[in-house]
């Protein structure tokens, strides 16, 4: 009953916080996206059949919540999550539901699937909040965002010399030193992440954007090479 009451009053906060920890970024990482993946998050969990207010309230949390502290935007390119932690302090959430959204967090990212250091056995919700990141990670969205952040890096959008790289540990995904392209970026991990879907309902939604971008990306090539 407790967190029912609360949701509003923590749902307002968290979308307040969002805003400002989030302001300045990108757009590939910015307020917007979090937006996007609480909705996505929410309409995910509807077909799921995912209806108990408490769990409801830590999917929508930890959606809004997941990229605050997100390594690639802090200084020293390591996770913070002191904004998030604090904040779920404030809002009083019962103490088990605030260590479920922390553990959604620190696990949900793709860096700990490759590095094989995600969650073993994952809840609904923790597979309900990372499929929606990833839903828009992919698709007409996703290959926005892709082009977003590149370009924010200065990274080249292709170059034949530079080839994605295979089997990343979870050091490389987080490494700012090497060199990469933005078509790369598709090899690496947007095209990987249909077949790493946790729900039904994710799984059916990403056929869509998957096949969005090979398309894209094929005309891509053909362009890049004159041929088209």
């Amino acid at each position: 009953m407790a967190a029912a009451a609360a949701k509003p009053v923590a749902v307002r906060r968290a979308e307040e916080l969002v805003g400002r920890e989030m302001a300045g970024r990108d757009a590939s990482h910015d307020a917007a996206h979090a937006l996007r993946v609480r909705d996505l998050a929410l309409s995910l969990a509807a077909e799921e059949g995912l209806s108990a207010p408490a769990l409801l309230l830590t999917v929508e949390l930890s959606a809004l919540l997941h990229d605050v502290g997100d390594y690639k935007y802090t200084k020293n390119n390591v996770e913070d999550m002191s904004v998030v932690e604090m904040f779920l302090e404030e809002v009083g959430l019962e103490e088990g539901q605030k260590d479920e959204i922390v553990s959604i967090i620190k696990g949900m990212g793709f860096k700990n699937e490759v590095s094989k250091k995600s969650i073993a056995d994952p809840t609904l919700e923790f597979a309900i909040v990372q499929d929606a990141d990833r839903l828009d990670a992919i698709g007409a969205i996703g290959i926005a965002r892709c082009f977003t952040y590149g370009g924010s890096k200065n990274s080249a959008l292709h170059d034949p010399r530079i080839l994605p790289r295979d089997n990343l540990s979870k050091e490389k995904c987080m490494s700012k030193e090497e060199k990469q392209t933005s078509i790369n970026h598709f090899h690496e991990k947007l095209f990987k992440l249909k077949d790493m879907m946790k729900t039904e309902a994710g799984k059916r939604r990403a056929e869509k954007r998957h096949k969005f971008m090979e398309d894209f990306v094929a005309e891509f090539y053909e362009e890049w090479s004159g041929r088209a």
